[in-house]
């Protein structure tokens, strides 16, 4: 995991790397007005948490330190400040709004990369290889950030099963710090969309991703604000050992992060807003849970302090392995937490395991992105006014969180056949899915929860607290010490009615409420089809 370094030691005389200042004709006078409204006002980092002030010395020497970065602004494009780092390096933003003018002129499937596209595993070359981006880098990136040199060859078409990066090379901007300036992060606003919108909609996105870090190993990335791209506010793949601190991610539209195949990751004191799939979204997370080839288990990705609200999903995590998510606020969504293995294809990492889920608040997600005139445009299906669910997936603890005010459900938890993931056994398609199999949901425990009541023990009841579709062979899932409505035990609201409390006696034998049923009737019609429940707002539950 990254060590942050701070602010005021980025012109230090023997710095570790050198560091490039970022600057616009404003941005001193944004930075004055910035840490006036600081000292006066206050700021948030994110809704949920206190106001944060800045005494008078702490203004002056932000100020007195903003001047001598001016005095070594040499760039006015991150891009630029980017392309001349290398190892160890810092970036340093000045407040502004940053368009990257260059970075949207580039052309998008660029003619000069063609020759770079690469077959997948399933013969597609519609994802675009570390090659392309290395002599491409603004084709689908608003800031590209490329941490390796090329290795050798790779292999062609690619082995199915693989570990680890076939055509890795020597770090050449590894342990990147990109950071802003200013008194917090919304002071420096990365743009690759629509600048009028501000931090609202609508996207109109000129590139797809703002920051893109890719086999970045050791980046820091902190205290700024991404918007408006078509896909990812940050992009971080194939990196071990990141740190994003003190962001904002609004209204880009798949997600606010997109971490993919990267290990050692931190996502903290953070706000993702308005994201067609999720607000963050650490995919295919190392199989460091359960399947570890390691010598023993750990998390491999820390989310905390972080306000997830008004997107599709707060988080998911297709085949995301061994995330530690805890003191988040989750809210406004139509789906609070989702982790899954609906879509593993292209995914390592199947079945999901090992999530830790404690100590959130996950509350009132009851917004409907699939209604006429939403401002957010959902790419995904998810069943509205629900906290949190479990489609697929193994080994997941959920305990000692707040579930209160979810129209729907508080939690789901059910079983994807593996027939609905892979057509015919492995290695031609996914490897460890069979379809003879339900590879999932086993072992998954919930306890510790305070359902259908505030932090402050007012009664905000949830339509059920926990619903489970019991698949047949679904073994040690269970259910105890939650409390309900109620502050006890029997206010717990259920489908089945009654829950397995003992994890080691536990077995599915089939649900008879028409859990199964509901499933297939949504899964297999279009999102926002009406005939699927789960795209219409379910009435406030009385109490």
């Amino acid at each position: 995991m990254p060590k942050t370094r701070s602010l005021f030691s980025a012109l230090e005389t023997k710095p570790v790397g050198k560091t490039s200042v970022v600057c616009q004709g404003d941005s001193m006078k944004r930075l004055r007005k910035a840490v006036k409204v600081a000292e006066d006002e206050g700021y948030k980092l994110r809704p949920a948490s206190s106001r944060k002030f800045i005494g008078p010395e702490k203004a002056q020497d932000l100020i007195a330190f903003n001047k001598k970065l001016a005095k070594k602004c040499k760039f006015d494009s991150i891009q630029d400040a980017v392309d001349v780092s290398g190892n160890n390096d810092r970036v340093v933003i000045m407040p502004g709004i940053y368009t990257e003018p260059e970075s949207r002129a580039a052309p998008t499937n660029d003619p000069a990369c063609v020759d770079l596209l690469e077959d997948n595993d399933e013969g597609s070359s519609s994802a675009l290889s570390y090659r392309y981006h290395l002599k491409c880098p603004n084709d689908q990136s608003l800031v590209n950030i490329s941490g390796r040199a090329l290795g050798g060859p790779v292999k062609q078409p690619p082995l199915q099963d693989r570990h680890g990066i076939p055509d890795a090379g020597a770090c050449v901007k590894c342990n990147l710090q990109l950071e802003g300036s200013g008194p917090s992060p919304n002071d420096v606003v990365i743009d690759a969309g629509r600048v009028e919108s501000g931090n609202a909609g609508p996207v109109g996105a000129v590139k797809d991703v703002a920051i893109r870090a890719d086999r970045a190993d050791g980046i820091v990335i902190r205290n700024l604000t991404t918007r408006h791209a078509d896909e990812h506010g940050i992009y971080v793949l194939e990196t071990d050992g990141y740190r994003l601190e003190r962001f904002k991610g609004f209204f880009n539209a798949d997600y606010a992060v997109l971490t993919f195949v990267s290990d050692h990751g931190l996502m903290q004191k953070c706000e993702a807003v308005g994201s067609g799939d999720s607000g963050l979204y650490p995919g295919a997370a190392p199989e460091t849970g359960e399947q570890t080839i390691e010598a023993k288990r750990r998390y491999n990705t820390e989310i905390r302090y972080c306000d997830l609200r008004h997107n599709t999903a707060g988080y998911s995590g297709t085949d995301a392995n061994a995330v530690w998510l805890h003191h988040n606020n989750i809210y406004d969504n139509a789906n609070g937490f989702t982790t899954d293995v609906f879509t593993a294809s292209g995914h390592p990492g199947f079945p999901e395991d090992s999530d830790l889920l404690e100590k959130n608040k996950i509350y009132s997600n009851n917004f409907n992105p699939y209604q006429p005139g939403t401002d957010v445009d959902p790419t995904v299906p998810m069943p509205v006014g629900t906290g949190m669910w479990i489609a697929g997936g193994n080994n997941n603890v959920v305990r000692n969180n707040w579930f209160f005010d979810n129209w729907r459900r508080g939690t789901m938890l059910f079983a994807v056949p593996d027939s609905f993931i892979c057509t015919v056994p492995d290695p031609p398609d996914i490897p460890g899915c069979d379809p003879a199999k339900v590879s999932t949901s086993h072992r998954n425990q919930f306890y510790g929860n305070k359902m259908g009541v505030t932090p402050k023990g007012k009664k905000r009841p949830n339509g059920l607290d926990f619903w489970w579709d019991p698949w047949v062979g679904n073994a040690n899932n269970c259910w105890f010490k939650n409390t309900g409505a109620n502050g006890k035990q029997s206010g717990i609201t259920s489908l089945p009615a009654a829950l397995p409390s003992d994890c080691a006696t536990s077995l599915g034998t089939g649900g008879t409420d028409g859990q199964t049923a509901e499933l297939i009737g949504c899964v297999s019609v279009p999102q926002g089809d009406p005939s699927c429940p789960w795209f219409m707002t379910p009435p406030r539950p009385s109490g």
